[in-house]
């Protein structure tokens, strides 16, 4: 029974994709196009981590105030400029075709992925004493959550879903049949998408872009190509939703858990804005 819903399942995503508009099949270009996910109302949003960020900042300002260190900026820079490690891909490695063919499995250096912090250097002294009051401010925003039983939770089970889906038949199917295509426009056999990302032959810099080399966006326009030609981002994403849903039915009462403790967070987080910001 649970063969035969795969396959009407698989062939109901098959269908949708040949008909999902008037100018012609859907076109994924990033993983938000494929839809959600059954865990996405139990983790961490961009909205949440930027209301945190600016939560945190107010705290640590209050902090090295105490400090004493009055008109702590909020988005300040550090005394030296530290090398940030960025690596970009998705869930399912690189989607967008025009992206492939221009940088490979990097990016426009022109163009960076982190904002740059809008405050003035810190000094020496206030970056010693940055590490406690950014500790207090942690505390103050987890309070009143059991951080391992309850905060982590969906990112533990996350990990161990993830296992079962790539040991998943119907997945490694998919990646055979995408992995063959690869290699038939002469480019190497990789068992996955992500090893193609990962290749360590496209030399990454210290900021995690790669050279872009010709090789290199050959490889991943070829990627790209036989992910759309075979659907296989699509069929990932349905086997990762399967899977998710699965686990969240067997142990609802811990997800639940850790989606009151994200609700909690989300009450200090915006308690603090309200009160400081």
């Amino acid at each position: 029974m649970m063969r035969r819903g795969w396959r009407l399942g698989a062939v109901a995503v098959l269908a949708a994709i040949c008909v999902s508009g008037p100018d012609g099949p859907r076109v994924i270009r990033t993983a938000a196009d494929l839809g959600p996910l059954p865990t996405d109302r139990y983790d961490f949003t961009p909205q949440d981590f930027q209301r945190s960020q600016r939560a945190t900042a107010l705290l640590v300002r209050q902090c090295m105030a105490e400090h004493g260190h009055p008109g702590f900026p909020l988005d300040p820079r550090y005394p030296g400029d530290p090398v940030v490690l960025t690596a970009l891909s998705t869930d399912y490695g690189v989607l967008d075709l025009a992206d492939a063919r221009r940088w490979g499995y990097g990016w426009d250096p022109a163009k960076p992925l982190a904002p740059q912090p809008k405050g003035r250097r810190m000094t020496n002294a206030e970056y010693a004493d940055l590490p406690a009051c950014n500790t207090d401010a942690n505390r103050r925003l987890m309070r009143g959550i059991d951080l391992e039983r309850d905060w982590l939770y969906a990112s533990t089970r996350a990990i161990e879903v993830d296992k079962a889906v790539k040991r998943d038949p119907r997945l490694r199917a998919a990646w055979a049949t995408w992995s063959r295509c690869v290699a038939e426009q002469g480019f190497p056999r990789y068992p996955d998408p992500v090893a193609a990302y990962s290749d360590t032959t496209w030399r990454r810099r210290s900021d995690g872009n790669t050279r872009h080399t010709q090789r290199e966006r050959a490889t991943a326009a070829a990627d790209v190509t036989c992910k759309r030609r075979h659907h296989t981002a699509e069929l990932w994403h349905t086997v990762r939703a399967r899977k998710q849903a699965v686990d969240i039915t067997r142990h609802r009462d811990r997800y639940a858990a850790g989606l009151l403790a994200l609700r909690t967070y989300r009450a200090t987080v915006a308690d603090v804005l309200l009160k400081f910001g």
